[in-house]
């Protein structure tokens, strides 16, 4: 039984339900998540990662009894089910929950992709020591954290999106194709918005990026959907009439565009193995004292992934109150033409690539995870 919680997730945890197939064809599945794992697992999800997928406190609160509706299904799918292993994709406020019910009925617990317990609430690890088995890390970085905080179940696997984005690359599209598909006439070059896969994101972070967009005439701005949100929705929250919309083609658009603004969270990381130059965006509801408030909160130097792998700052951060048009712009122009800025950049990015490694994680992973249902009771020491 595999959880995600939300687009990325879903990409990631597909992957692992095809190597773990790929190892043991006989596996049988059960789900919360997307359609791409339905597609991996042959069988549709228990709950659609869109019945999920809830941000900030505000948010959580009015979804608060479909929340403990979704954990109680998942409760009852372990308990009828009994899976041999319960497979958590990050999404810690759910999945940890769940962790520890599983644990207690003495059903096996892994996570792949870590909860960022790193950059905060690390308090968090309490849970992990308890109730998790294993845990198959996707950032180099994090063996060590978890090791000094006395937790060693952990082996990094590789990072996924390294193999993702290698895959997209080497079946991309030619130009002048991906632009008949996508309807896009204009000839100009293209600055690629990522406003983030969350509808709450979205609303905070694409009216900032269109108008930072629009000061740069000369190119054109195309917007990258997420999965499962509707084009309506982009639209009402542009209030653009003629907003481009490219679907189902994120790293096509970004390797065709000359920089992009990108909301933080994976699809940083994804723009970086890509190689475009980046200014990670995040604005979110509240000013200077909610970031006053996350900075205490947060244990790390960095929030992008680029930046946090790579040990340096290679990619602006615009985070809350700092996310204004004027420093958009600012950072981006240097980006937008040869420069120092988006050479340190490039060379930041290569240096990432490096620390990241070519291990394929999903087939790591699958392995790690099958291995021990796999050995006889005599040799396991039980």
């Amino acid at each position: 039984m595999l959880i995600a919680g939300e687009a990325s997730g879903d990409l990631h945890a597909s992957r692992l339900i095809d190597a773990l197939r790929k190892n043991d064809p006989q596996a049988q599945f059960r789900f919360f998540g997307g359609d791409l794992m339905a597609a991996k697992a042959g069988t549709a999800p228990d709950l659609h990662y869109d019945r999920l997928n809830v941000m900030g406190f505000s948010e959580v609160i009015r979804h608060l009894p479909s929340l403990f509706r979704n954990l109680r299904r998942a409760k009852e799918i372990l308990i009828g089910w009994q899976p041999d292993v319960l497979i958590l994709v990050d999404f810690p406020g759910f999945n940890l929950k769940l962790a520890r019910f599983a644990h207690n009925h003495g059903i096996r617990v892994d996570y792949y992709i870590s909860p960022k317990i790193w950059a905060w609430k690390e308090w968090r690890i309490k849970s992990i020591r308890r109730y998790v088995s294993h845990l198959y890390s996707i950032l180099p970085f994090e063996v060590d954290f978890y090791r000094r905080r006395g937790y060693d179940r952990i082996t990094y696997v590789g990072n996924p999106s390294v193999e993702e984005i290698d895959y997209a690359m080497g079946h991309i599209a030619p130009l002048k194709h991906f632009l008949e598909r996508q309807g896009i006439t204009d000839p100009r070059p293209i600055i690629a918005l990522l406003p983030g896969s969350r509808r709450g994101e979205i609303r905070n972070n694409l009216p900032l990026m269109i108008e930072a967009a629009k000061r740069y005439p000369e190119f054109q701005y195309v917007v990258a959907a997420a999965p499962a949100i509707p084009e309506i929705f982009y639209r009402e929250v542009a209030q653009d009439p003629g907003l481009k919309v490219a679907f189902g083609a994120t790293p096509t658009l970004v390797k065709y565009s000359r920089a992009a603004l990108v909301t933080s969270g994976t699809a940083t990381l994804e723009t970086a193995l890509v190689g475009t130059p980046q200014v990670v965006c995040y604005r979110a509801n509240g000013k200077k004292w909610s970031y006053k408030v996350m900075e205490k909160l947060l244990k790390v130097k960095y929030v992008s992934l680029p930046n946090l792998i790579a040990g340096n700052s290679i990619v602006p951060e615009l985070l809350v109150h700092k996310c204004t048009v004027p420093a958009i712009t600012r950072e981006l122009t240097s980006l937008l033409q040869p420069s120092p800025r988006r050479e340190w950049q490039l060379n930041g990015y290569r240096l990432m690539r490096r620390r990241l490694g070519t291990t394929v994680a999903a087939q790591y992973a699958a392995e790690l995870i099958i291995d021990p249902l796999t050995t006889p009771l005599s040799d396991s020491g039980k």
